[in-house]
């Protein structure tokens, strides 16, 4: 995700995609979704992030293909370190994999970013291991659900803000949730972070006009209780300052003239958690028109 907290300078040069660019990032956000499958299948209490991460980059090596977010440089000139960005309980993005073990009801979101044949790939899971309360497990499902609204509505001569309009409106005024403002999805392609920026609140008819072929990250991110967030001392880990727990989905989608083309898959990931005993099911919190998927 684009982070304003890392004040990344805007171009304001949007890219169209043809539809072999389109395939060259599908391929990539489909090796992103098989690492997270990966993850959905092996997670669980008592394993570490930093397992989860070495395996990840072997299997994007593997591949023959490179983890996007492993050396890249934030505001602070610091390089993240990690292959996979993994976000624990009050973490909302940014977290680095640690040696820390996983406990039994804690809520884990992985974050993933790949680049293969020139182009990024790029999708975001939150998983929960455990006994995990029912507030929290509201708090994905609405967020998860407030992703394809954001999808609904990513169609060729809409407005940005309809976008960010549905997600906020379902997240806040429906379910009573926080929206993260200081973070945001984004455009992508041969760059992992492109215009347009892509926020998850606003006013509808607001913002750039969508049109066919642009290839943007969705990434509704959410807090249980207030929106404010805090940067952590290693420059990299976003938490909510209220320490309460929050939770992010993310696909990358490419904008057609009829309902939006998701590049990336949780099919793997999600038919993997149903054979891990250690994983709760997030499910969809209502169902949405079924030409989004």
């Amino acid at each position: 995700m684009r982070s304003l907290l890392q004040q990344q300078p805007k171009s304001n040069l949007i890219f169209y995609k043809t539809d072999e660019e389109i395939e060259l990032l599908r391929e990539a956000c489909l090796l992103v979704c098989k690492v997270l499958a990966y993850v959905g299948n092996t997670i669980r209490p008592g394993m570490t992030g930093a397992q989860l991460d070495k395996v990840a980059e072997e299997i994007i090596r593997d591949h023959h293909a490179t983890p996007a977010f492993k050396g890249y440089k934030g505001h602070s000139g610091k390089p993240f370190p990690s292959s996979l960005c993994i976000s624990i309980n009050e973490v909302v993005v940014h977290g680095i994999p640690s040696e820390e073990p996983f406990k039994d009801g804690d809520v884990v979101s992985v974050d993933c970013g790949t680049f293969l044949n020139g182009y990024h790939g790029d999708a975001a899971y939150t998983f929960a291991l455990g006994d995990v309360s029912e507030t929290i497990m509201d708090l994905l499902r609405v967020t998860k659900t407030s992703l394809y609204k954001g999808i609904e509505q990513a169609v060729h001569g809409n407005r940005m803000g309809d976008l960010s309009f549905a997600i906020q409106n379902y997240v806040e005024r429906e379910h009573g949730y926080a929206i993260v403002r200081e973070l945001v999805g984004h455009g992508v392609g041969k760059s992992l972070h492109e215009d347009p920026e892509v926020p998850n609140y606003g006013r509808r008819g607001n913002g750039i006009m969508l049109k066919d072929g642009l290839v943007i990250a969705i990434e509704p991110m959410t807090n249980l209780g207030r929106k404010d967030v805090k940067q952590g001392k290693d420059g990299w880990t976003i938490f909510a300052k209220d320490r309460k727990a929050s939770a992010h989905y993310e696909h990358t989608v490419a904008v057609r003239k009829g309902p939006a083309d998701i590049l990336s898959d949780h099919v793997p990931i999600e038919e993997a958690i149903a054979k891990n005993p250690e994983v709760k099911e997030v499910a969809m919190k209502e169902e949405i028109f079924e030409g989004v998927f």
